[in-house]
């Protein structure tokens, strides 16, 4: 009888965890632009909280790796795998046009940081240029160009 009880019990947490990452990726969506937002009707993008979803949905399949059901698995595989995709088309096709203007009041000090630390990667010498983005492979994460 406790058998039982416990495949009942793991079915329910099994459809938790399907729901919660069904929940996570719904957000993505939601600021890829592939789900108008529910008060305006219009859809939005704003990469920079559709990467912090698609970030945690990574974080979770690391951490409970070897932890789930195959349903589990294939579930959050999946929903990474089209988010990431989504993600690279939102910001490759969509993502200058719709997305500079929610960051363009945002981050005035950003914006003037970036020429400074871009105008030395643009004039440091080629040997520079060409390790970093050997490092940067290595430490950072990226769904597109």
């Amino acid at each position: 009888m406790a058998e039982v009880q416990t495949s009942t019990q793991s079915g329910e947490l099994s459809q938790r965890f399907i729901e919660f990452v069904m929940m996570h990726a719904q957000n993505a969506a939601l600021f890829l632009g592939q789900i108008p937002n529910p008060k305006t009707g219009e859809p939005e993008i704003n990469l920079d909280l559709a990467r912090m979803f698609i970030d945690q949905l990574e974080m979770i399949q690391e951490k409970t790796r070897g932890n789930l059901t195959n349903e589990e698995t294939t579930v959050l595989r999946n929903a990474l795998s089209n988010l990431q995709m989504a993600y690279v088309e939102a910001s490759g096709a969509a993502g200058p046009q719709r997305a500079a203007q929610p960051e363009a009041p945002q981050p005035p000090s950003q914006s003037a940081e970036q020429p400074t630390s871009g105008a030395p990667e643009s004039s440091a010498p080629i040997t520079s240029s060409e390790s970093e983005p050997e490092s940067r492979k290595k430490f950072t994460k990226s769904y597109g160009p």
